[in-house]
Parts: structure tokens; sequence; C-alpha cells
């Protein structure tokens, strides 16, 4: 929280004409990024996707931040380590537009690696377990 702080305090001192546009930082839960997200409406928040993980890693960490405010997100190693980088981004979009759930694009974007016979990095089982610190909320 301390880096939150830092964060608002800094922005406060800011006239509204020279604040940033854009600030992109780790996601460290819904409290600070919803606090964030609320201090001002015209600030783009973004969140960065962090290590490789699993697909739910991403997929859940895509699906709470944008539950929680931010309005984009980086995820080029996500999607650069992915089996399959389009139909990785295809369900990154359609969990956002909260087509499908974190659990449900997993389980659908393992059905499309099966399809197009692209061996996956970890068995679908593996892939649905939640491996980041960052989705502990410590």
């Amino acid at each position: 929280m301390k880096r939150l702080d830092h964060i608002i305090r800094t922005l406060a001192g800011v006239t509204p004409g020279g604040r940033p546009v854009f600030l992109k930082g780790p996601s460290n839960g819904p409290g600070p990024l919803e606090e964030l997200t609320s201090y001002d409406s015209r600030l783009v928040v973004g969140i960065l996707g962090g290590s490789a993980g699993t697909t739910l890693d991403a997929f859940q960490l895509i699906h709470n931040a944008r539950k929680y405010g931010a309005r984009v997100a980086l995820f080029g190693r996500k999607i650069n380590l992915s089996e399959s980088p389009p139909a990785f981004i295809e369900f990154l979009r359609r969990v956002v537009d909260g087509e499908i759930a974190p659990v449900g694009a997993v389980k659908a974007y393992h059905a499309v690696l099966r399809h197009t016979g692209i061996k996956p990095q970890r068995h679908l089982q593996q892939d649905l377990q939640l491996t980041t610190n960052r989705m502990s909320y410590r």
C-alpha cells in the first residue's frame, strides 16, 4: 500500500494540466487498484502482466483488473510466451468483454490448442491453477 500512497501523494501535488494521462504498474489487488482508479477518473490506469505464469493467472489477472477499474493491460511477455498468441489474445479479449469467465477461457483455449494440433506447455489441470503471488492479495 505504501507505493500507492506515494503515487497518490505525488499526483496530488501536480496541477490537473500537468498530470499524466496514463499510469501503469503491477496489480496489487482490488483495494489499491480501486483506490487509484477512483482518485482521478481522467487517469487511465493500466496493469503490467508480469511473469509468464499459467494461463489462468493471465485470464484471472485481466478479469480482476477490469473489475477493479484498470482500463489497459500490458501483457507482452504473457502473450509472446503463449502457445498461440492469436488465440491467447482472443480469450483475453473475451474475458475483458465478460463473454467468458477465466476458468472457462482456459478450457476453451486448450480446446483451440487441441483442435489446431499445438502442444500445450502445461496439462489443462496444471494450467487451471493460480500460481502468481499477485492473486493472493496479501
